[in-house]
Order: structure tokens, then sequence, then C-alpha cells
């Protein structure tokens, strides 16, 4: 069982930044595919950004056209944390951010960006970009 928790969430004005953490405990996140979801009021949950499980030292990232360029992924293993650091922010990123892990070792794009790929899920930070 992994059990993840997300911080860094928070008002932030147009064009500013923030960074989102995940923390996992019961498990190592190194064995497992991670994303972030995230969530508006009266829209469905829709995927953010992704990165595979991983070999060595190689990992596959892949985002949503809409945040690509301004979102990064990464993991720091010796923290068991995965981040999104989001920059240029607008208010159109207004939303509940999800993380999830899954047990998934391939870095098959279709796979990685589909909602039911992922087992675990954390409860979700808000963030809110607003002048």
């Amino acid at each position: 069982q992994v059990q993840l928790v997300e911080s860094g969430g928070g008002l932030v004005q147009p064009g500013g930044s923030l960074r989102l953490a995940c923390a996992a405990s019961g498990r190592t996140l190194s064995n497992y595919a991670m994303a972030w979801f995230r969530q508006a009021p009266g829209k469905e949950r829709e995927f953010v950004a992704t990165i595979s499980r991983g070999g060595g030292s190689i990992y596959y990232t892949y985002y949503a056209g809409s945040v690509k360029g301004r979102f990064t992924i990464s993991r720091d293993g010796a923290k068991n944390t995965v981040y999104l650091q989001m920059n240029s922010l607008k208010p159109e990123d207004t939303a509940v951010y999800y993380c999830a892990a899954g047990d998934y070792s391939g870095s098959y794009y279709y796979t990685l960006i589909k909602f039911n790929t992922y087992d675990y899920w954390g409860q979700g930070t808000q963030v809110t970009v607003s002048s």
C-alpha cells in the first residue's frame, strides 16, 4: 500500500510559480510510475504530467499540451518525493491537483496518461491562480 500526500498548493498571481510535492510512505516511489492530474470545478479530472518508473537514471516524462513548456515533473529518490514545478501560471490552471502512483513499468505514452493506470491517489492540493 502506498500513501501519498500532496503539498505546496496555494494562491498565486498570474505569471507566478508554485512547486507541488508528493511525498510517499509505505513504498518506494521509484518502483512506480507517477503522475499529476487536476480537476477544476465542474470539470472532469484531467491528465497534467507523468514520469515513468524508469530504469537506472533514465525516465520518460510526458505533459498535457496545455502545460508543456511551463510545468516540469521530477523525482527525488532520496526524499521519496515527486515534484511538479509550475511556472507562468494562468487562471485556467486553477484546480485541485492530485498525485498518483501506478504499478506500471513501461514508458508507453497512452498508458502513462490514462487515469486508470494509477492505483494510488493523494487527497489533492488546491491551486488558485488569480489577481
